[in-house]
């Protein structure tokens, strides 16, 4: 990462001073001593930090800050302010400055601030990079498609989801900085709370949109359907307490052991219970809500049962239901969840049957079969465990 800083000061002495420590921290120092030499300087030279005063004549620290995101938005701000201009470091803030520091400077303080500006950036160029090579891959998967008007839908869907998400993960990095500025430990906690649901949320549409892109051959592996069945519970129960749903278990206690692709069916019934979760979080008709999650064996089949008392279906709804880029999540879901999970499911050979009733709830009944067909692509895992 370059080191290039500019410092925006009227008065040469504080920028003398501040030259030599900046250079003692690293940085490749410019210098200005008004806002519009700054404003040259930084369209020449394109600085990732900025270190200015807020009180200067002509163009001031914070009309500066304006122009300087107008130029460049990935351009971070930190302001210089008197003890008398607290009013006017607020308000930078809302200008989407990255920080501020009071005069007389103290050394130790300006370097922890730039350093957490440092990682703000490093996150940025980081997330940027991420969604760069996530647009590449949709982009490549377009390519090699016939069927235009699904992947036109598929673009519009991926990018506003991931528009959202990104969203959502600047609001929890500025949590995090604001709590580490004010020294607030619930600040922080709210923040990193949102930082690692965004990025729970990221990873799980990354999955999807690789599934979509490539079917993989399955890998079997036998599996204790109880200790298989518990886990997936275990992963949505935190999420059912805390939207306040009841959550029940009907698990077989004589369930055999069979051959599935764990990771692909926890990922298939993950996504119908998420489903569920929408639907009853959703439902305002309602005083509480409950979804109920089964498992019993049935002739040659394993059978998955996932209820809920929520909003329910139309029939409408119901027949578009496994279709890619269909969602009535709006900018939450890209469309591809339940698609993959009936994928997943008639890969194995099994099939997803779903009935609702708008205004009462849905019951969604996945049948595996034991010994899964051997048309099924794959690849075979002799390992024994409970799940990958």
């Amino acid at each position: 990462m370059e080191n290039k800083i500019l410092l925006v000061d009227d008065e040469k002495d504080v920028r003398d001073v501040l030259h030599l420590s900046l250079s003692d921290m690293g940085y490749d120092v410019f210098e200005a001593e008004n806002g519009d030499e700054a404003l040259r300087i930084f369209k020449k030279t394109n600085p990732s930090i900025v270190l200015t005063d807020i009180k200067m004549p002509g163009i001031d620290g914070i009309e500066l800050l304006r122009k300087i995101k107008h130029h460049n938005p990935e351009a971070e701000v930190v302001m210089i302010t008197g003890h008398g201009a607290m009013d006017l470091a607020l308000m930078s803030l809302k200008y989407d400055a990255a920080d501020f520091i009071t005069k007389p400077i103290n050394v130790d303080a300006l370097e922890v601030s730039l350093e957490k500006v440092r990682e703000k950036i490093i996150m940025k160029q980081k997330l940027k990079e991420y969604t760069e090579n996530l647009e590449r891959l949709v982009r490549e998967k377009t390519e090699m498609q016939s069927h235009l008007s699904s992947l036109g839908l598929m673009i519009g869907s991926i990018s506003h989801g991931i528009k959202g998400l990104l969203t959502g993960l600047d609001g929890g990095i500025y949590l995090l900085n604001l709590g580490f500025k004010k020294d607030n430990k619930d600040q922080i906690k709210e923040g990193w709370d949102i930082v690692k649901r965004r990025v729970t949320e990221i990873r799980k549409m990354v999955m999807d949109i690789l599934f979509y892109a490539k079917e993989r051959d399955l890998k079997l592996e036998r599996i204790d359907i109880l200790s298989f069945v518990e886990e997936v519970a275990q992963e949505l129960e935190p999420k059912m307490k805390s939207q306040e749903i009841e959550f029940v278990k009907d698990f077989d206690s004589d369930l055999e052991d069979f051959k599935v692709d764990a990771t692909y069916v926890h990922s298939a019934l993950i996504n119908i219970m998420e489903n569920a979760l929408d639907a009853c979080t959703k439902d305002g008709t309602k005083k509480s809500h409950k979804i109920v999650f089964g498992v019993r064996k049935h002739k040659d089949k394993i059978i998955f049962e996932i209820s809920d008392n929520g909003i329910g279906m139309d029939s409408e709804t119901q027949e578009k239901l496994f279709t890619p880029f269909f969602s009535t999540k709006e900018s939450k879901g890209t469309g591809l969840g339940l698609f993959i999970s009936n994928a997943i499911i008639e890969q194995h050979g099994g099939e997803i049957i779903v009935k609702s009733t708008p205004g009462q709830g849905t019951l969604f009944r996945i049948g595996i079969p034991k010994k899964i067909p051997d048309a099924a692509n794959v690849s075979d895992n002799k390992a024994v465990s409970g799940h990958a």
